[in-house]
């Protein structure tokens, strides 16, 4: 059934000369970006409070080595800096041999990202989602929302979709792929929580081969449905590597669907908490330590890995990332592996296979497009997160914090590049791009030059 929605005048609420939809990590910093390049920017974002699955989702791990030197930099290094201040972040004590170099506050980088956009004299608008694409002579106006006071347009010359689920370039008409060639389905999607209550003495001191004797009775309960579907190689190392302390957040909780169903979400959420809680029952009286342990915090949301992939002048494949291809337009680097967590949601996850073939050789990295980001369709649209043109597999990589964050500093950059010059988003000097990006201290090595700008 369709009904007839009458035509109406919408006041303007605001106009920028750019306009970032969506504050999570790859919003955050394009707005940053193109604000301290001399925009005026507005950002808005549907959560009461910005900073997207880091802060609100409690996703509070990142990504910046090649496992022999950090490669990942300008505003993400500029964020650690700052959190560390405070005490808000953590390198690891493998640092840099790993991938995975940083773990951080949730709370605290959120006042690190907020500070960061109020000093940018970036417009915040939270509590606010950005609705249907305002269209004209094939450009983009800007966007609708939907206030309290009714609805109202945000009008910009230049439109960053940081929405994760790539919501306005699809509703402006723009091509997209979705899940996995074999099914269409799309990555697990995880329940982050943090527990209290635990005696972690007595959780260092328990032999791990005890722990690992618990855990291995939830896998066989789990076979026999009367566990709930958990990430085991997570919930392993969360216990003997970590040793499981109060406060920190667990990424063990799958659930899996279509994030783009509204009611299928919000089923699948209270799925995921009925999950957390059969896991804290079996630890009280099962694991050593947790006799006590209780749930202290649940993420705002879910941690939602794939859903668009919005199709751009350039798609990523996963040839790209463990071929550690280099790109002309690069903005920045790439290091994560591929890390498919199950479609179908038992918890597995490529990152627990054994050997080396879905990661990168150490050492080395692959460089991430700006044109993955911008498509021929709208000029003056751009997509930054998750959401930019990638394959499945490939998507399993540069889905990750920090490497989104490189995203929206160079399209973030670009922006104010293309207002200044006069020209589209595909149309600035990458050249004078990039060197403006290693002046804003990113790290971008190895760029081969295009057959365009060799003539």
């Amino acid at each position: 059934m369709n009904i007839e929605v009458p035509s109406q005048q919408v006041s303007v609420l605001a106009e920028s000369d750019v306009l970032v939809c969506g504050a999570g990590s790859a919003g955050i910093a394009a707005a940053v970006s193109a604000a301290r390049h001399g925009c005026d920017v507005t950002i808005v974002e549907r959560w009461p409070t910005i900073g997207g699955m880091a802060t609100n989702a409690l996703v509070n791990c990142w990504h910046r080595s090649d496992r022999e030197k950090v490669v990942i930099d300008g505003l993400v290094e500029e964020s650690a800096q700052r959190a560390a201040k405070q005490g808000w972040i953590r390198q690891v004590a493998h640092f840099p041999r790993a991938h995975e170099t940083h773990w951080f506050e949730p709370e605290g980088m959120r006042m690190v990202w907020q500070r960061m956009l109020d000093e940018a004299g970036v417009r915040c608008l939270c509590h606010l989602t950005a609705g249907d694409p305002v269209l004209e002579d094939g450009t983009v106006r800007g966007v609708l929302v939907d206030t309290k006071r009714g609805r109202r347009a945000l009008l910009a010359k230049i439109v960053v979709d940081a929405t994760g689920d790539g919501d306005v370039a699809a509703k402006a008409g723009i091509p997209f792929d979705y899940g996995r060639e074999s099914d269409g389905l799309v990555q697990g999607m995880t329940l982050v929580f943090a527990l209290r209550g635990i005696n972690e003495d007595v959780v260092r001191t328990t032999p791990h081969k005890r722990i690992h004797e618990v855990i291995d009775r939830m896998v066989e309960l789990r076979k026999q449905g009367r566990m709930a579907p958990f990430n085991e190689g997570n919930m392993r190392g969360t216990f003997t590597y970590w040793g499981a302390p109060n406060h920190m957040p667990w990424n063990v909780c799958p659930v899996a669907g279509n994030p783009l169903d509204e009611e299928e979400l919000s089923r699948l959420h209270a799925q995921a908490h009925e999950h957390v809680v059969r896991y804290i029952e079996f630890f009280r009286s099962d694991m050593p330590g947790m006799a006590t342990a209780a749930i202290e915090q649940t993420g705002f949301a879910l941690g939602v890995r794939e859903s668009r992939r919005i199709r751009g002048l350039t798609t990523l494949s996963v040839e790209m990332v463990l071929g550690a291809a280099k790109q002309p337009d690069a903005v920045g680097h790439g290091v994560w592996m591929v890390d498919i967590h199950d479609p179908k949601g038992s918890g597995h996850t490529t990152f627990s296979d054994a050997g080396d073939h879905n990661r990168l050789r150490a050492g080395t990295s692959y460089h991430i497009p700006l044109s993955m980001c911008l498509n021929p369709q709208v000029p003056n649209l751009a997509v930054v997160g998750r959401c930019a043109s990638s394959t499945h597999e490939a998507h399993s990589s540069v889905r990750v914090q920090t490497h989104c964050m490189v995203m929206g500093q160079g399209v973030g950059t670009a922006a104010a590049m293309a207002l200044d010059g006069g020209t589209d988003l595909a149309g600035i000097d990458v050249g004078a791009l990039q060197e403006t990006l290693r002046a804003d201290g990113a790290y971008i090595e190895d760029v081969p030059k295009s057959i365009e700008r060799d003539k």
